[in-house]
């Protein structure tokens, strides 16, 4: 897994606006974890170029409504076509990797490297953001590399084992996630979230256009209806990601992101007779535990962070994060 409301969540909001943000994320992390399921599915039969390109062309469909309420067209003004490029481009990487990782290993594996973004961002702020990361939080990222690399096991299969069961896709995609967020958090010093999340929309839908010759498959009228759901559904819950995060503090969403393993679980083991092993499980817990402290100390300097290896930008008073399935 937009918004160009550049008002800060509020710092102490009602009960019911907290309750009605949580519900919204959750929500969203159905969605797109359904999403996520379908690309698993459509990908036995169609090549991963295609169905990222159906996944960003769709998902462009509900950025209409966002638009509409940031003020129109002149949302999307911007001079910064070199950074829109980078970023738009970098999502597709990372989608194809994601995509790539979906296809040929069990949706919580993946999800479980996935959810080592946090630490990644952390590190890629210092040199990219000029960020100051005290030893606290280092020493939480070495934690979690080293939960990654005990779900990653190298030495059990060889880099040939890893590679065939898309470890090291997910990772790849997790990487560039990361970069594509620190561009964003960039980007947002000047360019709305709607303009942020079109123009990389609109790059993500012409590069994998671009690379559609080189895998495409005619679908027929149910698949092709599937593979538009896959945009649309994805669309429809970055939006409600965005408006969870309009009105909650990133703190209080946060943790509920892992609330994604769940249906990955559920949804792997219904359709694909999936279950993670031992060492996911242990890895997982600890890049968990890691990503949550560092969103602490985030918290208690007066920093955000992004968590969600789906999350979409959101208001400029807290940080962003992509959808990346663009």
């Amino acid at each position: 897994m937009p918004s160009a409301a550049h008002t800060p969540a509020p710092s102490a909001p009602d009960g019911r606006i907290v309750a009605r943000g949580i519900g919204l994320y959750c929500f969203a992390i159905v969605l797109l974890s359904v999403m996520d399921a379908m690309i698993k599915w459509m990908s036995a039969g169609y090549p991963t170029v295609q169905i990222v390109f159906f996944r960003s062309l769709f998902g462009l469909a509900p950025l209409v409504f966002v638009v509409a309420r940031s003020g129109g067209l002149a949302a999307l003004a911007t001079r910064r076509w070199g950074a829109h490029l980078a970023r738009g481009l970098i999502g597709v990487c990372a989608a194809l990797a994601f995509f790539h990782a979906f296809s040929v290993m069990p949706l919580a594996d993946a999800y479980a490297i996935a959810f080592a973004s946090p630490l990644f961002i952390t590190a890629l702020s210092v040199p990219l953001l000029r960020e100051s990361v005290g030893p606290r939080r280092w020493a939480a990222v070495a934690v979690g590399f080293g939960g990654v690399v005990v779900m990653l096991r190298p030495g059990s299969a060889g880099l040939d084992g890893l590679l065939q069961a898309g470890a090291a896709a997910a990772l790849v995609g997790t990487i560039c996630f990361a970069v594509s967020v620190v561009l964003i958090r960039r980007l947002a010093r000047t360019e709305t979230n709607a303009a942020i999340v079109f123009h990389s929309g609109l790059v993500a839908v012409a590069a994998s256009a671009l690379l559609l010759p080189f895998g495409f498959v005619l679908p027929g009228l149910v698949d092709f209806l599937l593979l538009a759901a896959i945009g649309l559904i994805g669309g429809t819950g970055a939006i409600a990601m965005t408006a969870a995060f309009r009105s909650t503090p990133v703190a209080i969403l946060a943790p509920f992101e892992y609330t994604a393993m769940i249906w990955a679980v559920v949804l792997g083991f219904a359709f694909w007779g999936d279950l993670p092993d031992r060492y996911v499980w242990i890895g997982c817990a600890i890049v968990v535990a890691s990503g949550l402290y560092i969103l602490h100390r985030e918290t208690r300097r007066g920093g955000t962070l992004d968590v969600a290896p789906r999350a979409v930008p959101k208001p400029a008073g807290t940080a962003s994060a992509p959808s990346e399935a663009p």
